[in-house]
């Protein structure tokens, strides 16, 4: 079968296909046949050496959908669709950068909806994300204010969309005026510059600050964020877009305001079955329409990697398995 194997750190130019044996079934373990998958940022991480967890050579991709090729021993039927996500996917065992991938069965869901393989492929991580974001952990409301901070990220599109779906009121931030038509084509119901003057600008519009923050830049903004919160608001810090994963000059008992709460959610450690069920039932009923940037086959590998990284996509970068 065809995959891409990282066998070092490289570059997106260096990525190649390799053809190597179909994974064997093992008890307890299924062979899926991978139609398609999303690109992830910290795919790109990985890739560039920065997931010192992850042994390589790897077979890279934390998402994929697809059929049941061999079900082994488990309840699943052979021809199957199902979905599969996160949980040491390309990062403890082979991932989805492939024609096939051997998947713990407690690690795949079945999909019971009609979506073609390239939409399918976009919402797994990127929706999963943004709907146990904002309508889990920060419990949106209907009535509730929501900033989203990165909000022309694939995470901040589908998590605005499904803010509106519930009738939420939605600020989205970009650092480029240039997307501010994408956000507002989107939902948004005000659209802030990213840069210093955000705090001032959010501040004329909510002088008493936001209900719910999705803060999807990461460290760089985190202080900020929380600045803009309300009294009794809650920011949930979901990404890492731009600045370190470890932050300095963070003082807790001076950075979160009295009144004010933060969290996080990790996609890795924190996956729920129920809530992706929820996901597409949520879909389905707000009739959704999932934003793909652009679609690339597997042979194209590194084209898809080198528009994660210019950050241009505005929507879900998909790779398909050709039949």
């Amino acid at each position: 079968m065809k995959a891409v194997v990282l066998e070092n750190p490289c570059s997106a130019q260096e990525l190649h296909i390799s053809e190597i044996p179909v994974p064997k079934v093992r008890p307890g373990w299924v062979l899926v046949k991978i139609k398609a998958f999303g690109i992830n940022r910290s795919e790109i991480f990985t890739r560039q050496g920065d997931s010192p967890s992850v042994r390589l050579p790897r077979i890279i991709g934390i998402e994929c959908v697809g059929e049941i090729a061999d079900p082994s021993d488990s309840f699943f039927l052979e021809g199957q669709r199902v979905v599969s996500l996160m949980g040491g996917l390309g990062r403890e065992f082979d991932g989805s950068y492939a024609e096939y991938a051997l998947i713990p069965a407690t690690q795949v869901y079945p999909v019971k909806n009609d979506m073609d393989w390239e939409t399918l492929a976009a919402v797994p991580e990127m929706y999963y994300t943004a709907y146990a974001s904002t309508i889990d952990v920060l419990d949106l409301k209907e009535d509730d204010v929501l900033l989203i901070r990165g909000g022309t990220s694939s995470v901040g599109l589908a998590a605005l969309q499904l803010a509106k779906s519930i009738g939420a009121t939605v600020v989205s931030t970009s650092r480029s005026k240039s997307k501010f038509d994408l956000l507002k084509q989107h939902g948004a119901d005000f659209v802030v510059t990213d840069d210093e003057h955000i705090n001032a600008q959010l501040h004329s519009i909510f002088p008493n600050g936001v209900d719910k923050v999705l803060e999807l830049v990461g460290t760089a903004t985190l202080k900020s964020s929380l600045s803009m919160l309300a009294e009794k608001g809650i920011l949930c810090m979901t990404g890492i877009l731009g600045g370190e994963w470890v932050m300095e000059n963070f003082e807790p008992m001076v950075d979160i305001p009295s009144g004010r709460y933060f969290t996080q959610f990790d996609s890795g450690a924190n996956f729920k079955e129920r809530l992706l069920t929820d996901l597409f039932d949520h879909i389905a009923r707000y009739d959704i329409e999932v934003p793909i940037a652009q679609v690339f086959t597997l042979n194209d590998i590194r084209q898809a990697h080198l528009l994660m990284e210019s950050n241009r996509a505005n929507g879900k970068i998909v790779v398909i398995n050709p039949e």
